[in-house]
């Protein structure tokens, strides 16, 4: 049996940033199709959410999976996506928040920002997210099951420059907390999960182009950052910790921050 035989997953950030290597959002798309999932792509270019579906079907035999494009920033794009998988399978066992962005959005620190650019960042790290949950816990309610995962970043409890991207994923920790103790009477979990350092186009290639150095460059300077093994972790390690929360193996795991950070908090007192 694999791990998420017919669950049905709704996976926001299904698509990737362009660049070297695999984005997480993608990374987690083809790891629940290899895991027996159904899913429903959800990214605002169809294009690439097309590219990531047409991917799990040739190398990962994945059959129920379908394309969809939404905008974060607009609610009734969330609420058709979570209409869509609902109309589609019956049910929505998985809702799979993998949307953020930081210097693209020209995140800047704290005497720098721009509202424009606070509000941006803000309604695509934060506000998607509550309005994707407002509407699949309805569902997920009715059915008195169902996962939730989030991506937040250990930025949340490192030092970190950029102030919109630091506290947007602070308070996705706060907010999938409360979420898990709000929603466990209905037999919901919530967690979420705080990347490290991770070699994906959107760390790196946007890194790359708006700081202008070369990408080796960039790999450099954060692989030395790492204390496991000196080397940035990949989409596959967000990946594979998603698979796990969302799966049966983790049936009584709630209310959780999950670093895939190489070692990086252990540098952390709390």
């Amino acid at each position: 049996m694999k791990r998420l035989e017919k669950k049905v997953a709704v996976i926001i950030g299904a698509g990737q940033s362009p660049g070297v290597g695999l984005g997480n959002g993608r990374a987690t798309v083809l790891r629940f199709a290899q895991e027996g999932a159904r899913i429903l792509a959800v990214d605002r270019s169809l294009d690439a959410a097309e590219e990531t579906c047409n991917i799990a079907r040739e190398k990962y035999n994945a059959l129920e999976i379908e394309p969809f494009c939404a905008d974060v920033r607009k609610e009734s794009d969330l609420m058709d996506a979570i209409a869509a998988a609902e109309r589609k399978w019956g049910r929505i066992d998985v809702l799979h928040y993998n949307v953020g962005v930081s210097v693209a959005g020209k995140d800047a620190n704290a005497t720098d920002i721009t509202e424009d650019a606070f509000d941006f960042i803000t309604q695509v790290n934060l506000r998607g997210c509550v309005m994707a949950c407002k509407h699949v816990l309805p569902v997920m309610r009715k059915q008195q099951s169902g996962v939730i995962l989030t991506v937040s970043s250990v930025s949340a409890w490192q030092r970190y420059p950029w102030v919109t991207y630091k506290a947007t994923k602070a308070a996705m920790i706060a907010y999938t907390k409360q979420l898990a103790i709000e929603n466990a009477q209905y037999g919901i979990r919530a967690n979420t999960i705080l990347p490290g350092l991770i070699d994906t186009p959107m760390a790196v290639d946007t890194r790359a182009v708006s700081f202008g150095k070369p990408r080796e460059e960039v790999v450099s300077e954060r692989n030395a950052r790492v204390p496991l093994r000196s080397r940035m972790g990949t989409a596959w390690d967000v990946a594979n910790a998603a698979v796990f929360l969302a799966s049966d193996e983790a049936g009584f795991v709630t209310g959780v921050e999950l670093p895939v950070d190489g070692g990086a908090l252990v540098n952390i007192v709390r």
